[in-house]
C-alpha cells in the first residue's frame, strides 16, 4: 500500500476559489456582465473543447501557439483537441456557422474560462477566465468607438477615474500603408510589428539595431495618425472620453487583426501595465465556408481587472458577504430539525437561511453569523418549539422582536 501524502497545493498556474475569493470573481463578473448588456450586448457561451485545427488554420505564427502554449491532446476517437486558449476563433466559427439566420450588426459577449501552457507571473496565470466583447457585421469607425467605449466605461462602472488609465490606440491597416515599402521585404512586416510591440520593453539602442535589420538602408521610419484613427480619437473625445490617444507601438500579437487595434493601460506606478487588448479582425470568418463577416473585439481577463481594483483600492465595500440573511441556532441537536422547518417557512417567503447545526456553544455560533455578514438571528430552544414563538434579532441594530413564524417573516 502507497502511504504517500497528497500535496494539497494546486496545479501550478491555477487558483482555488474559497468563498472570499469566489465574492470577488462575482462581483467583477456581475459588473462586466451588466455593463455590456447595458450596451445592447448579447451573451453566449461555447465548449472548453476545440479542434486544433482551428487555431491552426491561421498560419505558422499560430500553430507555434498551438505546439508551445497550449493544452493540446488526442482524444479517444484519435481526434486532436485543444482547451481554448482564446475566444475569438470559438466565436468566429460560430457566427459563421449560422451567418444566414443572424440579424447583424450582432453584440455578443461571454466570460469564458482560458488555457495557456505560459511562465506564471503577474497578470498572467495558466488557467483565467475573460470578458470577451465583440460586434459582428459593424463595417464603420462607429463600431469601432463603441467597441472602445464599451471598454472605457467597464472599468469606470468598477468606481475608476479616468486618470486611473488610458486608451491606446493604433492600426495594423495604418501600419502597412506606411511601413511596408520601406522594409527590405514586404513579408517582413510582421516582424515589424512583433518588433515595434517589444519597443517598450528594450533599450532605445536595441530597438534602434533590430529595425535597421527590417528596413531599407538610410530610411528613418516615422509613424503619422491617418483619417481612421482620428475619426476615432474625435468620435471618443465627443462620448466624453478624454484618455485616449494614439502610439504606434500598440500592434497586438495574433496575425488575424486587420485594423484598429487598441489597449487600456493602468497609470499606476506598482501596476503599469495592460488590462485589456483588442482590435478588428474582418477576415477571421473566411476560414469558414460562405462570405466573410466583419468584426471587432476586444478581451478583458479577470486577474489584471483584480490587481487594477486592488492597486486602486477600488474593491473596498463593494465585496458582498457571503453570510445568509438568517441564521437559524437551534441551542442543542434536539432542535434542529425545528430549527430547519423554521428555516424552510422563511425561505419560502424569499429570504435565505441557514442553519447552524454545528457542535459549538451558542455564542460561538451567534459571534460567527456575525462574522459572515448575516443580518438576523433566530435562537431556537425547548421555550421556542412548545411555544411557537420565536425572537428575531437584528445584528447591525441589536433590536429584538418576539411573535409567531408568520409576525417573524413579515419583519424581515
Amino acid at each position: 500500500m502507497n502511504d504517500k501524502k497528497l500535496s494539497t497545493d494546486s496545479y501550478k498556474g491555477v487558483r482555488d476559489f474559497y468563498p472570499a475569493d469566489m465574492a470577488i470573481q462575482r462581483y467583477i463578473f456581475d459588473t462586466w456582465a451588466k455593463t455590456a448588456e447595458s450596451f445592447g450586448f448579447e451573451r453566449y457561451d461555447a465548449s472548453i473543447l476545440e479542434p486544433s485545427d482551428l487555431y491552426k488554420a491561421k498560419g505558422a505564427e499560430n500553430e507555434e501557439m498551438v505546439n508551445e502554449q497550449t493544452y493540446t491532446f488526442t482524444d479517444r476517437g484519435e481526434r486532436e483537441v485543444t482547451l481554448r486558449p482564446e475566444m475569438t476563433p470559438t466565436v468566429a466559427r460560430m457566427v459563421a456557422a449560422r451567418r444566414r439566420e443572424l440579424a447583424f450588426p450582432l453584440r455578443w459577449y461571454s466570460i469564458p474560462s482560458l488555457y495557456r501552457y505560459e511562465r506564471p507571473q503577474r497578470g498572467r496565470l495558466r488557467e483565467f477566465w475573460q470578458l470577451n466583447c465583440d460586434i459582428f457585421g459593424g463595417d464603420t469607425v462607429a463600431a469601432d468607438i463603441e467597441m472602445i467605449a464599451l471598454a472605457y466605461q467597464i472599468i469606470i462602472d468598477f468606481g475608476a477615474m479616468p486618470d486611473m488609465f488610458t486608451i491606446k490606440i493604433n492600426s495594423r491597416k495604418l501600419m502597412q500603408e506606411q511601413i511596408t515599402d520601406k522594409l527590405i521585404n514586404a513579408d517582413l512586416f510582421p516582424n515589424y510589428l512583433r518588433l515595434m510591440d517589444r519597443k517598450n520593453k528594450i533599450s532605445i539602442g536595441e530597438f534602434k539595431l533590430e529595425e535597421k535589420k527590417l528596413l531599407q538602408d538610410g530610411i528613418e521610419l516615422t509613424v503619422s495618425v491617418n483619417d481612421e484613427v482620428n475619426a476615432i480619437l474625435t468620435g471618443l473625445e465627443n462620448l466624453g472620453i478624454k484618455n485616449a490617444e494614439f502610439d504606434p507601438t500598440i500592434t497586438r500579437g495574433f496575425n488575424y487583426y486587420t485594423g484598429t487595434v487598441f489597449e487600456v493601460f493602468d497609470t499606476h506606478p506598482d501596476n503599469n501595465r495592460a488590462m485589456l487588448g483588442g482590435g478588428r479582425y474582418d477576415n477571421l470568418t473566411s476560414m469558414f465556408e460562405g462570405e466573410p463577416v466583419s468584426g471587432i473585439g476586444f478581451g478583458m481577463g479577470d486577474v489584471p481587472m483584480q490587481n487594477f481594483l486592488e492597486t486602486h483600492n477600488l474593491l473596498e465595500g463593494k465585496i458582498k458577504s457571503a453570510g445568509t440573511q438568517v441564521v437559524i441556532i437551534p441551542m442543542t441537536a434536539e432542535q434542529n430539525i425545528f430549527a430547519q422547518s423554521v428555516a424552510m417557512q422563511i425561505r419560502q417567503a424569499g429570504a435565505s437561511v441557514s442553519t447552524d447545526i454545528g457542535t459549538q456553544k451558542v455564542d460561538k455560533k451567534k459571534a460567527r453569523a456575525s462574522e459572515r455578514g448575516s443580518q438576523y438571528i433566530i435562537v431556537v430552544g425547548e421555550n421556542e418549539v412548545n411555544s411557537n414563538q420565536l425572537t428575531i434579532k437584528n445584528l447591525q441594530t441589536g433590536e429584538e422582536k418576539t411573535g409567531l413564524i408568520k409576525e417573524i417573516i413579515s419583519l424581515i
